[in-house]
């Protein structure tokens, strides 16, 4: 398990988990963000790797969890 302190999201990784947990689409997403849905993928994959999570609910759980957006 990741130790808090490895893991940094970046801001836009931080935004798109927040939407998540909002209960958006990535395609709500982009349109919110102005950017492609494609790209809210990718930031979305990118944060879920760093916290080794294998859904979008887990990872904005898990960075719930370790304060990571605050």
């Amino acid at each position: 398990m990741s130790d808090v302190q490895e893991v940094a999201l970046s801001e836009r990784e931080r935004q798109c988990l927040r939407w998540v947990e909002e209960g958006k689409s990535s395609w709500a997403i982009g349109v919110i963000l102005k950017v492609s849905e494609n790209t809210v993928n990718f930031h979305l994959k990118n944060a879920m790797r760093k916290l080794e999570t294998s859904s979008r609910t887990q990872c904005v759980v898990k960075a719930r969890r370790l304060g990571l957006l605050e």
